[in-house]
């Protein structure tokens, strides 16, 4: 029991320190917005994965780097309405 209740401690924990591991209120549209981040942060951070994507779309790093900080703002459009409770 005591395993359990550490378990769940420890969770707690880690999703008030990390934005991004979610927590049991978490809507799909949060989630989805947190792996656009995710992965946009991720390639901006790694050189070589910029210059791969400035290769294939024929765009200098710059270019990249801004349209990726850009889709960080709202990578899926728009929040869906919340229902009236």
């Amino acid at each position: 029991m005591t395993d359990r209740y550490n378990i769940h401690s420890q969770l707690e924990h880690l999703q008030s320190k990390y934005v991004g591991t979610g927590h049991s209120d978490t809507t799909k549209f949060e989630w989805l917005v947190n792996q656009h981040r995710d992965s946009a942060s991720a390639y901006i951070g790694h050189g070589n994965l910029l210059d791969y994507f400035a290769l294939a779309e024929n765009e200098t790093k710059a270019r990249v780097r801004f349209n990726l900080l850009e889709k960080m703002l709202q990578p899926c459009g728009t929040p869906p309405q919340r229902p009236e409770e």
